[in-house]
């Protein structure tokens, strides 16, 4: 953890992120500089091919575990009784300045999602929480719940058709397979909520998120479809809706004496971790589009009018007056980090390699399936597969193929989303993989967009931590002055005919080889 303020005197906002290998914090001045940064790793439990989920206590224990580790840094800046140390017992700021008068002002919440987390009527799981559409579960519901409301009216009602990112099959699923659990269910959160629910006792749940509960909320009337929730989640209680940028409630004394913020600490509602990452980095007017590089790729396209297509996820912005068409690809950090793994090479030993492999790693094209895919193909079956490979080829070739194939993924989601109406005008990155160059250039070059990278790319932690500045300030901060511009990323002309090569290689590898992929996960189910 590090501390970097400079500063005798500010106010401060707290941002945590639960996100799906780490939990992240941030302590940010209320001009938008990081003060001090903390972070915990964990892994999702995986019992069976399709499943993700984990033990949502480990949330909670991992925001408090940040939460006492970042205000302790605070309160070690301000000195032992809360006042400002003179030079013998200052904290050093990054410029080796004093730090004083630091003072928590609200805390931002932000989590993966959407999940599905089913507690008692004392709050205690029913169950480990269901993770979002990288758990493929519940397709079985998926087809029948299509079957009976119609997936026409499925479109209409709740934006989006069925698919493993919907959570409300999630919770059919666990009605239909683990009726024990069900029957003690009483609420329904996600990582962001729960967290909202620990800190202030508050039940309330972002439209956000809401919108991605399908088909339980109805997205032009920006409430809960009651016919469809009495129907799909009897028994629990659908939680309040706000807007992420709402306050939730304050600290209560109990959740002070864990975590050591201050009992009556504003906190804000919160929403689902790409979309307070695009808040962080300000792509989330119309016409923006986040690309947030973690784990898994997401896409968030901003506009003012609800676009419908069956192959993307139709939502409500973070904002109210606007709406998102997203996608999102089921690797992208989790392939690089497996041929990590796998080669026994740091990044950058492998970086450079895939830098000298240049443009189509050698003759190699790479389905980047390797936990199905998600947008635009929603296929839980689909699988990795690498073509192209000999002898003469090496781990660098693999490491530009698995980089290309990300960019590949992305293109193929952005002409959906262009397809169906989305007007892209500004293309903004974010997350851990903006800190490299050469993914970022290979996506600008696949793709033709260009790409800014702003100052800071700390991600959903960030934005949670603006909302709740924006939240409990009386002039709200401009993402632009916290966090601009650093870096614009143009694609290179003298690559685009080779990629555009590619990319139909790409589209014409998935359809010749689908069905031996369902085949082999078919397979891979049954324990072959």
């Amino acid at each position: 953890m590090s501390f970097t303020s400079e500063e005798f005197s500010m106010r401060c906002t707290l941002g945590v992120d639960v996100g799906t290998s780490s939990t992240k914090g941030v302590l940010v001045a209320d001009d938008g500089r990081v003060l001090a940064t903390a972070s915990v790793s964990h892994d999702v439990d995986r019992p069976q091919p399709g499943w993700v989920e984990m033990d949502a206590r480990v949330w909670w224990d991992e925001f408090t575990q940040l939460s006492r580790e970042l205000l302790g840094a605070l309160r070690q800046a301000q000195g032992p009784d809360g006042a400002a140390q003179g030079p013998e017992g200052a904290a050093q700021g990054a410029e080796g300045e004093e730090t004083q008068d630091i003072e928590l002002v609200g805390v931002g919440v932000s989590g993966m999602g959407p999940c599905v987390l089913l507690v008692d009527e004392d709050d205690e799981p029913v169950r480990p929480a269901i993770l979002y559409g990288v758990d493929t579960r519940s397709m079985a519901q998926v087809e029948r719940m299509t079957r009976e409301l119609g997936a026409d009216e499925i479109t209409r009602v709740g934006g989006s058709s069925l698919t493993s990112q919907a959570a409300g099959c999630k919770v059919a699923w666990v009605a239909d397979e683990e009726p024990e659990a069900f029957a003690r269910a009483r609420r329904l959160f996600m990582p962001a909520s729960w967290l909202a629910r620990k800190l202030t006792g508050a039940y309330v749940l972002d439209h956000q998120s809401a919108s991605q509960t399908t088909p339980l909320y109805d997205i032009e009337a920006e409430a809960w479809h009651a016919p469809w929730w009495e129907r799909y989640a009897p028994g629990i209680v659908p939680p309040e809706l706000r807007w992420a940028g709402e306050v939730a409630g304050t600290v209560t004394h109990a959740a002070s004496a864990a975590t050591g913020i201050p009992p009556g600490t504003p906190v804000i509602t919160g929403t689902i971790d790409a979309w307070t990452e695009a808040v962080s980095v300000g792509a989330h007017e119309p016409g923006d589009l986040m690309l947030m590089y973690g784990t898994t790729m997401f896409l968030i396209a901003t506009g003012e009018e609800t676009l419908r297509t069956p192959s993307m996820w139709t939502t409500v912005g973070a904002f109210e007056g606007t709406r998102n068409l997203a996608g999102g690809l089921a690797t992208s950090g989790a392939l690089t980090t497996w041929l990590k793994d796998l080669t026994g090479a740091d990044y950058p030993t492998l970086l450079g390699e895939a830098a000298d492999s240049g443009v189509g790693a050698r003759g190699l094209v790479m389905l980047p399936y390797f936990a199905g895919e998600r947008t635009p193909i929603l296929d839980p079956d689909a699988r990795g597969a690498i073509a192209g490979l000999t002898l003469t080829h090496t781990r660098g070739d693999l490491y530009r193929a698995a980089l290309e194939a990300t960019a590949l993924g992305v293109r193929h989601n952005v002409e959906t989303m262009r397809a169906a109406g989305a007007d892209i005008r500004r293309i903004v990155a974010v997350g851990g993989g903006t800190q490299g160059s050469l993914w970022l250039q290979v996506v600008s070059d696949v793709t033709g967009l260009v790409q800014e990278v702003p100052r800071t790319t700390i991600g959903a932690s960030y934005g949670a931590a603006f909302l709740a500045a924006t939240a409990t300030s009386q002039t709200p901060p401009r993402i632009g002055d916290w966090n601009p511009v650093e870096t614009t990323i143009h694609p290179d002309p003298a690559h685009a005919a080779g990629y555009d090569a590619l990319f139909d290689r790409y589209l014409r590898f998935y359809t010749s080889t689908k069905d031996i992929a369902h085949e082999l996960a078919a397979a891979q189910r049954e324990g072959v």
